[in-house]
């Protein structure tokens, strides 16, 4: 049976039928919280709660950790990026637990970036520690849960770089939340039936279920990562996000005359058009992004940001 576990600055708590029961526990990082799975089920079954409402939630993944990504992980995103889901790699990008943010907080698009982009993923909290070249056969002996999280993007860093960590490290560019569903292995099974849905100022910018679109699965995914990098307890692995980003490929034959100029000329004229797009994220739009199956068994809440610019 699913868990909903909840943060605030101060303490840890469990959602119930009749709200939030608090959780006696010393632990203040996400990987010690899943170590006292007994105080987490003693709260479970708690009747003095709170008003869920009344939370001002924070993260449930606590930093510092590993955050790991997988690209273009969904066919929908690889066709609108211009490749071929057939033969597209199954790789991976790291970026900063400095990223991480709260479900309801700002997104803040630094001064120096012109082109913010949004792509809401389901992360895996892993509840295990998982050595290098660990041999994964079921996904529930080491994922504990799963998140909403939304791998914000600057793009006019991350193009010319031909890298994505900068462009993705900013701070505020990972928010995570508003809840850690812990599952079992069975809840698991279910992972193909999740949609995926974010929108902008109410209108929806990104639509997909899990089975009718990802490429890689988790638990192939994981296999692949943990042959050259470890994982520990409360580590964050994104799993991909379908089309509808701001950014998507140009029509092939734009790519094959821009291939025949200048690096310099080449960026200087796709910013100049990518700047005339208004799905890029603006100042003070509401992003809400949310994770859930279609007949609402599971469920891993809604959260709902609003873009600021530092000027």
């Amino acid at each position: 049976m699913s868990l909903t576990v909840l943060r605030t600055a101060d303490a840890w708590y469990v959602a119930t039928p009749s709200g939030a029961a608090k959780v006696s526990t010393a632990a203040t990082t996400t990987a010690e919280l899943l170590g006292d799975r007994a105080a987490i089920s003693a709260a479970a079954g708690s009747a003095d709660t709170v008003p869920v409402a009344s939370l001002d939630l924070v993260s449930p993944v606590t930093a510092p950790c590993r955050v790991v990504a997988q690209m273009t992980n969904f066919a929908s995103h690889v066709i609108d990026a211009g490749m071929d889901p057939e033969t597209v790699p199954l790789t991976f990008f790291r970026k900063a637990s400095g990223s991480i943010s709260g479900p309801f907080d700002d997104v803040v698009r630094p001064a120096h970036v012109t082109l913010l982009d949004y792509e809401v993923e389901i992360g895996l909290v892993i509840g295990r520690e998982i050595p290098t070249g660990t041999g994964i056969t079921a996904l529930g002996d080491y994922v504990a849960g799963l998140v909403v999280t939304n791998d914000v993007s600057a793009r006019d860093i991350q193009l010319p770089q031909t890298q994505f960590y900068e462009a993705k490290s900013y701070p505020t560019f990972t928010p995570v939340g508003p809840a850690l569903v812990l599952l079992d292995a069975d809840e698991l099974t279910r992972f193909a039936d999740l949609r995926l849905r974010l929108s902008v100022n109410g209108s929806v910018r990104q639509n997909a279920v899990v089975g009718d679109d990802m490429i890689y699965r988790p638990l192939e995914a994981l296999r692949a990562l943990t042959r050259f990098q470890r994982l520990d307890p409360g580590d964050l692995v994104l799993t991909g996000t379908p089309a509808g980003t701001a950014l998507s490929a140009p029509p092939k034959v734009v790519e094959k005359i821009a291939a025949l100029l200048p690096p310099a000329l080449k960026w200087k004229l796709f910013f100049k058009g990518q700047a005339k797009n208004a799905k890029y994220l603006a100042d003070g739009d509401v992003v809400e992004a949310t994770v859930a199956t279609d007949d609402g068994a599971l469920d891993l809440g809604t959260q709902r940001t609003v873009v600021r610019y530092r000027r």
